[in-house]
Protein backbone atom coordinates (compact mmCIF):
# COMPACT_ATOMS: atom_id res chain seq x y z
CA UNK A 1 0.00 0.00 0.00
CA UNK A 2 1.18 3.56 -1.22
CA UNK A 3 0.65 7.02 0.13
CA UNK A 4 0.70 9.89 -2.17
CA UNK A 5 -0.06 13.38 -1.46
CA UNK A 6 -2.57 14.84 -3.55
CA UNK A 7 -3.67 18.17 -1.96
CA UNK A 8 -3.45 19.96 -5.38
CA UNK A 9 -6.22 17.59 -7.07
CA UNK A 10 -9.91 17.45 -6.58
CA UNK A 11 -10.73 15.14 -4.38
CA UNK A 12 -12.97 11.16 -4.72
CA UNK A 13 -13.69 8.98 -2.07
CA UNK A 14 -12.61 5.66 -4.72
CA UNK A 15 -11.58 4.84 -7.96
CA UNK A 16 -9.99 1.48 -10.01
CA UNK A 17 -6.69 2.72 -11.69
CA UNK A 18 -3.77 0.63 -13.83
CA UNK A 19 -2.06 0.93 -10.48
CA UNK A 20 -4.15 -0.25 -8.07
CA UNK A 21 -7.51 0.62 -6.39
CA UNK A 22 -7.09 4.43 -5.38
CA UNK A 23 -8.89 5.47 -2.45
CA UNK A 24 -8.52 9.23 -0.05
CA UNK A 25 -7.55 8.43 3.69
CA UNK A 26 -10.14 9.25 5.38
CA UNK A 27 -8.25 9.32 8.76
CA UNK A 28 -6.02 11.97 7.84
CA UNK A 29 -8.78 14.58 6.61
CA UNK A 30 -9.17 17.41 7.14
CA UNK A 31 -5.79 18.18 8.09
CA UNK A 32 -4.69 17.20 4.45
CA UNK A 33 -6.09 15.14 1.63
CA UNK A 34 -3.85 12.35 1.20
CA UNK A 35 -4.27 9.27 -1.44
CA UNK A 36 -3.82 5.53 -0.50
CA UNK A 37 -3.19 2.87 -3.53
CA UNK A 38 -3.79 -0.38 -2.73
CA UNK A 39 -1.92 -3.20 -4.83
CA UNK A 40 -3.62 -5.91 -3.24
CA UNK A 41 -6.69 -7.21 -1.83
CA UNK A 42 -5.23 -7.50 1.64
CA UNK A 43 -4.28 -3.85 1.67
CA UNK A 44 -7.89 -3.53 0.39
CA UNK A 45 -8.64 -5.49 3.75
CA UNK A 46 -6.43 -3.15 5.84
CA UNK A 47 -7.84 -0.10 4.66
CA UNK A 48 -11.41 -1.09 5.40
CA UNK A 49 -10.15 -2.09 8.94
CA UNK A 50 -8.11 1.13 9.95
CA UNK A 51 -11.14 3.14 8.56
CA UNK A 52 -9.12 4.38 5.94
CA UNK A 53 -12.51 4.32 3.89
CA UNK A 54 -15.40 3.79 6.01
CA UNK A 55 -19.45 4.00 5.53
CA UNK A 56 -21.38 1.31 4.47
CA UNK A 57 -21.93 1.98 0.49
CA UNK A 58 -18.16 3.07 0.38
CA UNK A 59 -16.94 -0.50 1.91
CA UNK A 60 -19.14 -2.44 -0.82
CA UNK A 61 -17.69 -0.68 -3.35
CA UNK A 62 -14.03 -1.13 -1.95
CA UNK A 63 -14.84 -4.79 -1.14
CA UNK A 64 -16.39 -5.35 -4.85
CA UNK A 65 -12.85 -3.55 -6.15
CA UNK A 66 -10.56 -5.99 -3.61
CA UNK A 67 -12.37 -8.81 -4.95
CA UNK A 68 -11.09 -7.60 -8.90
CA UNK A 69 -7.90 -6.61 -7.95
CA UNK A 70 -7.14 -10.11 -6.18
CA UNK A 71 -8.04 -11.99 -9.25
CA UNK A 72 -5.27 -9.80 -10.72
CA UNK A 73 -2.91 -11.96 -8.16
CA UNK A 74 -0.86 -14.88 -9.66
CA UNK A 75 -2.22 -17.95 -7.88
CA UNK A 76 -2.04 -21.79 -8.35
CA UNK A 77 -5.20 -23.24 -7.31
CA UNK A 78 -7.37 -20.05 -8.53
CA UNK A 79 -10.66 -21.67 -7.00
CA UNK A 80 -8.62 -21.79 -3.29
CA UNK A 81 -7.56 -18.30 -3.76
CA UNK A 82 -10.44 -16.59 -4.80
CA UNK A 83 -12.16 -18.09 -1.79
CA UNK A 84 -9.45 -16.85 0.13
CA UNK A 85 -10.26 -13.12 -0.76
CA UNK A 86 -13.50 -13.18 -0.21
CA UNK A 87 -13.12 -14.68 3.22
CA UNK A 88 -10.91 -12.29 3.82
CA UNK A 89 -12.40 -9.15 2.72
CA UNK A 90 -15.68 -10.36 4.76
CA UNK A 91 -13.89 -10.72 8.02
CA UNK A 92 -12.83 -7.42 7.78
CA UNK A 93 -16.28 -5.09 9.47
CA UNK A 94 -19.58 -7.25 10.66
CA UNK A 95 -22.10 -4.09 10.85
CA UNK A 96 -22.08 -2.84 7.26
CA UNK A 97 -24.35 -5.05 5.14
CA UNK A 98 -23.43 -3.45 2.16
CA UNK A 99 -19.67 -5.18 2.59
CA UNK A 100 -21.42 -8.90 2.49
CA UNK A 101 -23.45 -8.03 -0.21
CA UNK A 102 -20.88 -6.83 -2.65
CA UNK A 103 -18.94 -9.94 -1.80
CA UNK A 104 -21.48 -12.22 -2.47
CA UNK A 105 -22.62 -10.05 -6.07
CA UNK A 106 -19.13 -10.87 -6.94
CA UNK A 107 -19.22 -14.40 -5.65
CA UNK A 108 -21.72 -15.28 -7.72
CA UNK A 109 -20.38 -13.33 -10.84
CA UNK A 110 -17.06 -15.09 -10.69
CA UNK A 111 -18.94 -18.57 -10.09
CA UNK A 112 -20.65 -17.88 -14.10
CA UNK A 113 -17.38 -16.67 -15.27
CA UNK A 114 -15.46 -20.59 -14.08
CA UNK A 115 -14.21 -21.98 -17.42
CA UNK A 116 -13.09 -19.07 -19.15
CA UNK A 117 -9.83 -17.90 -19.54
CA UNK A 118 -8.11 -16.17 -17.01
CA UNK A 119 -7.55 -12.97 -18.56
CA UNK A 120 -11.31 -12.76 -19.25
CA UNK A 121 -12.15 -13.47 -15.46
CA UNK A 122 -9.70 -10.89 -14.46
CA UNK A 123 -11.10 -8.11 -17.02
CA UNK A 124 -14.77 -8.71 -16.90
CA UNK A 125 -14.30 -9.11 -12.45
CA UNK A 126 -12.51 -5.23 -12.65
CA UNK A 127 -15.40 -4.42 -15.06
CA UNK A 128 -17.69 -5.68 -12.27
CA UNK A 129 -16.53 -4.00 -9.74
CA UNK A 130 -16.74 -0.46 -11.63
CA UNK A 131 -20.03 -1.13 -12.10
CA UNK A 132 -20.80 -1.60 -8.63
CA UNK A 133 -19.25 2.08 -8.34
CA UNK A 134 -21.06 3.69 -11.19
CA UNK A 135 -24.00 2.55 -9.72
CA UNK A 136 -23.93 3.30 -6.13
CA UNK A 137 -23.71 7.15 -7.60
CA UNK A 138 -26.66 6.61 -9.47
CA UNK A 139 -28.36 5.38 -6.46
CA UNK A 140 -27.33 8.28 -4.17
CA UNK A 141 -28.48 10.49 -6.79
CA UNK A 142 -32.05 8.90 -7.14
CA UNK A 143 -32.11 8.65 -2.96
CA UNK A 144 -31.53 11.87 -2.64
CA UNK A 145 -34.37 13.00 -5.62
CA UNK A 146 -36.50 10.83 -3.35
CA UNK A 147 -35.54 12.21 0.13
CA UNK A 148 -35.40 16.03 -0.85
CA UNK A 149 -39.19 16.68 -0.83
CA UNK A 150 -39.20 16.04 3.24
CA UNK A 151 -37.15 18.47 3.71
CA UNK A 152 -38.29 20.99 5.15
CA UNK A 153 -37.69 24.64 3.33
CA UNK A 154 -35.76 27.40 5.27
CA UNK A 155 -34.52 25.11 8.08
CA UNK A 156 -31.34 23.39 9.40
CA UNK A 157 -30.71 19.89 9.07
CA UNK A 158 -29.37 17.90 11.65
CA UNK A 159 -26.99 15.19 10.54
CA UNK A 160 -24.97 12.51 12.86
CA UNK A 161 -21.54 10.63 11.35
CA UNK A 162 -21.07 10.94 8.09
CA UNK A 163 -23.09 9.61 4.85
CA UNK A 164 -21.80 11.91 2.49
CA UNK A 165 -20.04 11.65 -0.82
CA UNK A 166 -17.04 10.11 1.44
CA UNK A 167 -19.21 7.13 2.83
CA UNK A 168 -19.92 6.47 -0.91
CA UNK A 169 -18.55 6.34 -4.09
CA UNK A 170 -20.10 10.03 -4.83
CA UNK A 171 -22.64 12.48 -3.65
CA UNK A 172 -24.03 10.62 -0.48
CA UNK A 173 -27.01 9.59 1.31
CA UNK A 174 -28.65 11.73 4.20
CA UNK A 175 -25.79 14.31 2.63
CA UNK A 176 -27.52 13.31 -0.98
CA UNK A 177 -30.67 14.46 0.50
CA UNK A 178 -29.60 17.83 1.66
CA UNK A 179 -27.27 18.38 -1.65
CA UNK A 180 -30.68 17.09 -3.68
CA UNK A 181 -32.93 19.62 -0.95
CA UNK A 182 -30.77 22.33 -2.10
CA UNK A 183 -30.45 21.84 -5.97
CA UNK A 184 -34.01 21.99 -6.13
CA UNK A 185 -33.88 25.59 -4.71
CA UNK A 186 -34.73 24.51 -1.13
CA UNK A 187 -33.07 27.49 1.62
CA UNK A 188 -31.59 25.24 3.99
CA UNK A 189 -28.29 24.79 5.95
CA UNK A 190 -26.97 21.93 7.93
CA UNK A 191 -25.70 21.49 11.47
CA UNK A 192 -23.37 18.40 11.93
CA UNK A 193 -22.55 16.38 15.35
CA UNK A 194 -19.07 16.12 15.49
CA UNK A 195 -19.82 12.02 15.94
CA UNK A 196 -17.45 10.78 19.39
CA UNK A 197 -15.35 9.19 19.33
CA UNK A 198 -13.76 8.96 15.72
CA UNK A 199 -14.92 12.69 14.75
CA UNK A 200 -16.49 11.25 11.83
CA UNK A 201 -18.82 14.46 11.78
CA UNK A 202 -16.09 17.21 12.93
CA UNK A 203 -13.36 15.90 10.49
CA UNK A 204 -15.36 14.62 7.57
CA UNK A 205 -19.11 15.82 7.42
CA UNK A 206 -17.93 19.67 8.10
CA UNK A 207 -15.02 19.11 5.38
CA UNK A 208 -16.80 17.49 2.59
CA UNK A 209 -20.10 20.74 3.10
CA UNK A 210 -17.29 23.13 3.38
CA UNK A 211 -15.66 21.82 0.06
CA UNK A 212 -19.58 22.19 -1.31
CA UNK A 213 -19.80 25.43 -0.05
CA UNK A 214 -23.34 24.42 1.71
CA UNK A 215 -23.48 26.37 5.19
CA UNK A 216 -22.76 23.75 8.05
CA UNK A 217 -22.06 24.46 11.72
CA UNK A 218 -20.01 21.62 13.98
CA UNK A 219 -21.91 21.00 17.52
CA UNK A 220 -20.96 18.82 20.20
CA UNK A 221 -22.87 15.27 20.21
CA UNK A 222 -24.22 16.34 23.61
CA UNK A 223 -25.60 19.87 21.94
CA UNK A 224 -28.22 17.74 20.05
CA UNK A 225 -30.77 17.98 22.49
CA UNK A 226 -30.58 21.60 22.97
CA UNK A 227 -30.77 22.67 19.10
CA UNK A 228 -33.58 20.17 18.61
CA UNK A 229 -35.94 21.55 21.85
CA UNK A 230 -35.56 25.26 20.02
CA UNK A 231 -37.50 24.92 16.76
CA UNK A 232 -34.73 25.73 14.79
CA UNK A 233 -34.18 21.89 13.44
CA UNK A 234 -36.29 20.79 10.45
CA UNK A 235 -35.83 17.35 10.44
CA UNK A 236 -32.53 15.11 10.94
CA UNK A 237 -31.19 12.80 8.01
CA UNK A 238 -28.79 10.09 8.49
CA UNK A 239 -27.61 7.08 6.86
CA UNK A 240 -27.49 3.31 8.11
CA UNK A 241 -25.38 0.42 8.17
CA UNK A 242 -28.03 -1.97 8.25
CA UNK A 243 -31.49 -1.89 8.10
CA UNK A 244 -32.97 -5.05 9.40
CA UNK A 245 -36.80 -6.36 8.28
CA UNK A 246 -38.59 -4.67 10.95
CA UNK A 247 -37.37 -0.91 10.32
CA UNK A 248 -34.46 -1.00 13.35
CA UNK A 249 -31.83 0.74 11.66
CA UNK A 250 -28.01 0.08 12.97
CA UNK A 251 -26.20 3.44 12.37
CA UNK A 252 -23.04 5.16 13.72
CA UNK A 253 -22.92 5.21 17.61
CA UNK A 254 -24.92 7.59 19.12
CA UNK A 255 -27.34 7.81 16.38
CA UNK A 256 -29.81 6.38 18.51
CA UNK A 257 -29.99 9.01 21.14
CA UNK A 258 -30.31 11.53 18.80
CA UNK A 259 -33.25 9.67 17.37
CA UNK A 260 -34.94 9.42 20.86
CA UNK A 261 -34.44 13.86 21.49
CA UNK A 262 -35.89 14.02 17.89
CA UNK A 263 -39.49 12.44 18.74
CA UNK A 264 -39.29 13.99 22.22
CA UNK A 265 -39.43 17.16 20.36
CA UNK A 266 -41.61 16.41 17.48
CA UNK A 267 -38.90 16.83 15.22
CA UNK A 268 -39.15 14.26 11.71
CA UNK A 269 -36.21 11.87 12.10
CA UNK A 270 -35.12 10.04 8.34
CA UNK A 271 -32.74 7.22 7.43
CA UNK A 272 -31.51 7.64 3.76
CA UNK A 273 -29.30 4.20 2.98
CA UNK A 274 -29.60 2.27 -0.38
CA UNK A 275 -31.84 -0.72 -1.13
CA UNK A 276 -28.56 -2.82 -0.73
CA UNK A 277 -28.28 -1.79 2.98
CA UNK A 278 -31.93 -3.80 3.57
CA UNK A 279 -31.33 -7.07 5.56
CA UNK A 280 -34.68 -9.03 4.98
CA UNK A 281 -32.77 -11.99 6.55
CA UNK A 282 -32.50 -10.23 10.21
CA UNK A 283 -35.46 -9.95 11.44
CA UNK A 284 -34.97 -7.07 14.14
CA UNK A 285 -32.03 -4.96 15.57
CA UNK A 286 -31.76 -7.78 17.86
CA UNK A 287 -29.64 -10.05 15.45
CA UNK A 288 -27.25 -7.04 14.12
CA UNK A 289 -23.74 -7.79 14.99
CA UNK A 290 -22.37 -4.71 16.92
CA UNK A 291 -18.63 -4.05 16.14
CA UNK A 292 -16.74 -3.42 18.92
CA UNK A 293 -13.46 -1.28 18.31
CA UNK A 294 -10.28 -0.92 19.91
CA UNK A 295 -10.46 1.35 23.72
CA UNK A 296 -7.91 3.41 23.07
CA UNK A 297 -9.94 5.44 20.39
CA UNK A 298 -11.85 6.32 23.22
CA UNK A 299 -9.02 7.49 25.40
CA UNK A 300 -6.95 8.80 22.89
CA UNK A 301 -6.94 11.80 20.45
CA UNK A 302 -5.02 11.20 17.65
CA UNK A 303 -2.42 9.43 19.51
CA UNK A 304 -2.86 11.96 22.79
CA UNK A 305 -3.76 10.71 25.49
CA UNK A 306 -7.25 12.60 26.86
CA UNK A 307 -8.06 10.28 29.80
CA UNK A 308 -6.25 8.59 32.20
CA UNK A 309 -3.52 5.77 31.37
CA UNK A 310 -5.14 2.74 32.52
CA UNK A 311 -9.09 3.59 32.88
CA UNK A 312 -11.25 1.18 31.20
CA UNK A 313 -13.30 2.36 28.15
CA UNK A 314 -15.60 0.85 25.39
CA UNK A 315 -16.49 1.60 22.19
CA UNK A 316 -19.07 0.03 20.29
CA UNK A 317 -19.02 1.24 16.85
CA UNK A 318 -22.76 1.44 16.38
CA UNK A 319 -26.00 1.29 18.13
CA UNK A 320 -29.76 0.62 16.91
CA UNK A 321 -32.25 3.13 16.42
CA UNK A 322 -35.55 1.25 16.80
CA UNK A 323 -38.15 1.77 13.92
CA UNK A 324 -40.57 3.48 16.19
CA UNK A 325 -38.27 6.48 16.21
CA UNK A 326 -38.13 6.58 12.93
CA UNK A 327 -40.40 8.72 10.73
CA UNK A 328 -39.28 7.52 7.45
CA UNK A 329 -36.52 5.29 5.02
CA UNK A 330 -35.37 7.02 2.10
CA UNK A 331 -34.02 4.18 -0.97
CA UNK A 332 -33.38 5.03 -4.52
CA UNK A 333 -36.89 2.69 -5.12
CA UNK A 334 -38.63 5.20 -2.97
CA UNK A 335 -39.78 6.31 0.45
CA UNK A 336 -40.71 3.35 3.02
CA UNK A 337 -42.74 3.99 6.18
CA UNK A 338 -44.29 2.27 8.94
CA UNK A 339 -45.60 -0.76 8.68
CA UNK A 340 -41.74 -1.24 7.63
CA UNK A 341 -42.21 -4.68 7.67
CA UNK A 342 -44.54 -4.46 4.59
CA UNK A 343 -43.01 -1.30 2.84
CA UNK A 344 -39.15 -2.44 2.82
CA UNK A 345 -40.39 -5.84 1.41
CA UNK A 346 -42.28 -3.70 -0.90
CA UNK A 347 -39.52 -1.65 -2.20
CA UNK A 348 -36.63 -4.73 -1.98
CA UNK A 349 -38.86 -6.93 -3.96
CA UNK A 350 -39.15 -4.28 -6.84
CA UNK A 351 -37.41 -5.28 -10.06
Amino acid sequence: MTKTDNSTQTWATIDWTPAGVVMIDQTRLPRETVYVTCKTYEDVADAIKTMIIRGAPAIGVAAAMGVALGAQQPAGDFDAHMERVFTTLAATRPTAVNLFWAIERMRRFYAALRGKPLTEIQAALAEEAQAVMREDIDICRRLGRNGAALVPDGKTVLTHCNAGALATAGYGTALGVIRAAIESGKKIDVFADETRPFLQGARLTAWELQQDGIPTTLITDNMAGHFLRSGRIGCVVVGADRIAANGDTANKIGTYSVAVLAKENNVPFYVAAPISTVDLKTASGEGIPIEERAAKEVTELQGVHIAPEGIAARHPAFDVTPARYITAIITERGVAKAPFTDSLRALVSQP
